[in-house]
């Protein structure tokens, strides 16, 4: 699943208007060099950050459990990550127009993040 999501965290985090993220299953991913700082400036919310550069390198929810979310910029194949919904859009930027046909979530899109809808 690759979300963007318009929350003001993430923005903030990101530096950007909006941020996209991609899910992964926990038990599948392994980031090189493993992180060794972990934040929680949100509540619920546990970013990891690279031990070299500082960048965010990925993030776990308490009310998405076990998965992790990584930026797509970070990755070489960005491309193959196309989001398909949008994240607290109740939060987008007034200016950012985005024109597309994904389902714009109030909230965390939680149930579609999870793979429940």
């Amino acid at each position: 699943m690759v979300s963007y999501c318009h929350c003001n965290s993430c923005r903030r985090l990101s530096g950007a208007p909006v941020a996209a993220f991609a899910a992964f299953a926990e038990t599948t991913l392994t980031i090189t060099p493993a992180p060794t700082r972990a934040n929680t400036v949100t509540e619920g919310v546990t970013r990891w950050f690279c031990p070299s550069c500082g960048a965010a390198v990925a993030a776990a929810y308490d009310y998405l459990p076990d998965q992790i979310y990584v930026p797509v910029g970070l990755w070489d194949q960005v491309e193959s990550l196309e989001p398909t919904t949008h994240s607290h859009a109740n939060y987008a930027l007034s200016w950012l127009h985005q024109k597309d046909d994904m389902p714009r979530h109030t909230g965390s899109a939680r149930t579609t993040l999870l793979g429940d809808d």
